[in-house]
């Protein structure tokens, strides 16, 4: 058994969208396939894997680093004791070998999209979705039948006024979503209230709304915000400030009693150890959102969930950023707090299997081996398209 190639490419998932610290103009992903020589049905069994949206592909740290470590490691060294599938540890490894410590930036990124490959990989070589493989080999071999997802949208657009937001969130609730979530941030604190409060005129309460800043404020800001904020009783306030400044996060807890949400930029357990540390951060109410595949894939995120107990959180505090399959597997077979989901932006990455349809803020899960990429038809078929593989 042995990886016999590694093909990637970068796509691009521009759009005329805008949150409060950019635009998504030239916004793009990479794309990797990884075949092995494992045979299923007949068909080579390859795994796919993409980044997030948020950042930009990786393309040079993929093709100057660590696609040429993994082509040149030994195969024995990258398959698990039984010989009998890769080891996305022993994987990882091979990834970071000659890596110094700190400074993750961008190779979080790169990382990850192969990271995500392998796990694909992995479960279509075991004949399992990938919720059901994690559950058995690294949980308590039990899953959840479905998980919650919310609708993340409400960007600046031009020209967007407030009756599109409102149509906007209509689409929303109307596919079957109870939360939805909007940007704030990038506009004067006026106006944010007022798109705000448009908003809750279609969902009706604030616990069916999350708004986020996408770390754009100063302390002072932040809390003009909160203060501002606080009558709604919103379901979360999101990445107020910078995503490394955990003195504001923790201050902005003192004036802010509602749940906040924070993570989805912070790419290392050592990271993400920092925030639980030192971000005033609360148990009974908070939201981890650490992105899987932003930060070095699957095999450092489960040691970021590791970490959790230590500070009195549990995995149902973690909502995933990136709203892809690879959450919504991670969310059910690690028990997590559910997942991101993008309706109408960052197609067709975002998104679950054609088959499934939310109800109730929740979605369930694939019956197809690996991540489900395969029962999302334009998704795989971008995959393929991609990277020659189809």
């Amino acid at each position: 058994m042995q990886i016999t190639d590694i093909r990637e490419t970068v796509v691009p998932i521009a759009s005329p969208i805008k949150n409060a610290y950019i635009d998504f103009s030239k916004m793009t992903a990479s794309v990797v396939a990884l075949v092995t020589d494992v045979v299923r049905d007949g068909e080579p069994v390859i795994g796919y894997g993409f980044n997030s949206n948020g950042r930009y592909g990786a393309s040079g740290l993929l093709r100057e680093r660590f696609i040429p470590r993994l082509k040149e490691a030994d195969p024995a060294r990258l398959l698990n004791d039984a010989g009998d599938n890769l080891s996305p540890e022993r994987i990882f490894d091979t990834l970071m070998a000659n890596e110094k410590p700190g400074g993750h930036g961008e190779r979080s990124v790169a990382v990850g999209v192969i990271d995500m490959a392998v796990w694909d990989a992995v479960a279509k070589i075991a004949g399992k979705p990938l919720y059901r493989h994690l559950a058995d080999a690294y949980g308590d071999g039990t899953v959840d039948a479905d998980a919650f997802v919310y609708a993340a949208g409400g960007y600046y657009y031009p020209g967007k006024g407030l009756a599109a937001l409102q149509d906007e969130m209509r689409r929303y609730r109307d596919l079957g979503y109870e939360v939805v979530k909007m940007k704030i941030g990038g506009a004067p604190l006026a106006e944010d209230i007022a798109r705000i409060e448009a908003v809750l005129e279609v969902v009706g309460e604030g616990r069916y709304l999350a708004v986020d800043a996408n770390g754009r404020f100063d302390l002072e800001t932040a809390i003009a915000y909160a203060e501002a904020m606080r009558p709604y009783d919103l379901f979360w306030y999101e990445e107020a400030g910078d995503p490394l400044d955990y003195a504001l996060q923790a201050e902005l807890a003192r004036h802010y009693d509602g749940p906040m949400a924070t993570g989805e930029n912070l790419f290392s357990h050592q990271d993400a150890r920092n925030l639980l540390r030192y971000g005033g951060m609360r148990p009974d109410r908070d939201v981890l959102q650490f992105d899987c595949a932003l930060s070095y894939g699957l095999v450092e995120y489960m040691r970021t969930l590791q970490l959790l107990p230590e500070y009195g959180f549990t995995g149902r505090n973690v909502v995933p950023h990136g709203g892809h399959q690879l959450s919504l597997n991670i969310a059910a077979g690690l028990k997590l707090g559910g997942n991101e989901s993008y309706p109408e932006v960052f197609a067709p990455f975002g998104g679950f299997a054609d088959a499934l349809s939310v109800a109730n803020g929740r979605v369930g899960l694939p019956d197809a081996p690996g991540i489900g990429f395969e029962a999302k038809a334009k998704l795989i078929d971008t995959l393929r398209r991609a990277t020659g593989t189809g």
